[in-house]
């Protein structure tokens, strides 16, 4: 898959800089308004007009070092963790691995995506993993390229993993159980229908991901990415024996995964948690396999290095926010949305709030910021037209989970796309289908939900 054909589409960059160009532009055309809040929670009916100067015109400038501090956490992982991986993957371990996995499923497609795109959305809907993932990127990638796949495929198996495991969350911390609190439910109440919602979106995500690999299979040409080289970055070496010393390397990465699963269930562990943890698994796996300190050091440079343009992209795409946030207008926006819902029937009105979650996505793409937002309002929405709050929990999670597969806003999708080196347009020609299909599951379930009184 190599060629230098250019592309007529902007690239990720020059799009998201034309999006903090358009998100000025809102705060020059939309009212200056906010909600008022108690801690992070919003007020029903506290909407009002303030006061707000015009940013200033070169704000779009300005707030792109604000954006890139803002995405700090993120960035300054995104650099670690490639350190880490650069590390592990001087130790022959990540590559045997790969070997590995080749030669046990590579006849069995349906088996490698399968477990695969099960495994990433059972840790999104049960502790919220999703920046977690990222460092299986190259991984993914390397093998799907070894099995004549292509980078779309590795990064659908990912993210349609995580995109439905959110949408579908049964227990995630991060955005179904906030909901729940604030809409005053029960917590975890209600999960059966999720598990359920899981199952059923997970066998529609899969197909879709099998389909465009037959597709693939049966003439290389039509991959979304032909014309990009991954000759760089992503071969398999020849040497991928499995050795005592590369087994023990795995189990050392498997473990520090496992620690984190547990630290993230149990004492609420997130970024800072998961760096250091990458950091030990990286001396660790140094020491087992007996590297020396100049070689750790230099392949965690190399590492890091090959990371830059996934961090950029990152700290650009939460710039968006920060510029609506300077301006004071995603408060606009969301009362905006939501506040003609009320007019609607049940059925109608639960559909409406699944469309008004899709929108807000793409001004506030974190799933938890998104519900304190949105659900102190929706919650009541709901008791108005008739719905279950339950329900208005399940519009919600569908609204964020789904919409991330596909918002430019979200900085870790912009930063994975980058990281497998698939444009942004071309990632929509795969997904696009995918979320009309799986809004169409959406939609009759929320249909069926108040039908039911779930």
């Amino acid at each position: 898959m190599t060629g230098s054909r250019p592309s007529r589409f902007p690239d990720s960059l020059v799009l998201i800089f034309g999006l903090i160009l358009l998100a000025q532009v809102a705060t020059y055309v939309l009212p200056a308004g906010e909600f008022e809040r108690e801690g992070r929670q919003v007020v029903r009916g506290s909407y009002h007009a303030v006061e707000a100067a015009p940013l200033p015109v070169f704000t779009f400038l300005t707030a792109i070092p604000a954006g890139l501090a803002d995405a700090a956490d993120i960035i300054f992982f995104i650099f670690i963790v490639g350190g880490v991986f650069g590390v592990l993957r001087s130790t022959g371990a990540i590559d045997a691995l790969i070997g590995l996995a080749i030669h046990r499923l590579g006849g069995r497609p349906v088996l490698l995506v399968g477990g695969m795109v099960t495994l990433f959305a059972l840790g999104s809907s049960t502790v919220g993993m999703a920046e977690e993932y990222m460092p299986f990127v190259p991984l993914l990638v390397t093998m799907c390229l070894a099995l004549e796949m292509d980078a779309v495929v590795a990064l659908g198996i990912i993210y349609v993993g995580a995109g439905i495991g959110y949408a579908c969350a049964a227990l995630n911390p991060f955005t179904v159980l906030i909901g729940q609190t604030i809409a005053g439910l029960e917590l975890t109440s209600g999960q059966g229908v999720r598990w359920l919602l899981l199952a059923v979106c997970l066998v529609v995500g899969v197909d879709h991901i099998l389909r465009y690999m037959r597709r693939l299979q049966a003439d290389p040409d039509s991959s979304l990415v032909s014309d990009v080289s991954y000759t760089d970055g992503f071969d398999v070496p020849e040497d991928v024996r499995i050795t005592p010393a590369r087994m023990a390397v795995v189990a050392v990465f498997a473990a520090g995964v496992g620690l984190f699963v547990y630290g993230v269930g149990a004492r609420e562990w997130y970024l800072t948690e998961l760096t250091a943890v990458f950091l030990g698994i990286a001396l660790v796996a140094a020491v087992v396999a007996r590297l020396s300190p100049n070689r750790v050091a230099g392949a965690f440079y190399i590492g890091a290095a090959e990371l830059t343009t996934t961090a950029i992209i990152v700290g650009f795409a939460r710039t968006i926010q920060v510029v609506l946030t300077e301006g004071q207008v995603i408060d606009t926006v969301i009362n905006g949305l939501a506040t003609p819902l009320q007019d609607f029937p049940g059925h109608v009105a639960a559909v409406g709030m699944l469309a008004v979650q899709t929108l807000c996505n793409l001004f506030i793409p974190s799933g938890s910021g998104q519900a304190y937002v949105t659900m102190p309002i929706m919650a009541p929405l709901a008791d108005l037209t008739g719905i279950t709050r339950q329900t208005a929990v399940l519009a919600y999670q569908f609204g964020d989970g789904f919409t991330n597969m596909a918002v430019p806003t979200n900085a870790l999708l912009m930063g994975m796309l980058a990281l497998a080196r698939i444009p942004y347009q071309r990632w929509l020609r795969f997904v696009g289908p995918l979320l009309l299909k799986l809004y169409v599951v959406a939609i009759l379930a929320l249909i069926i939900a108040v039908q039911l009184k779930y």
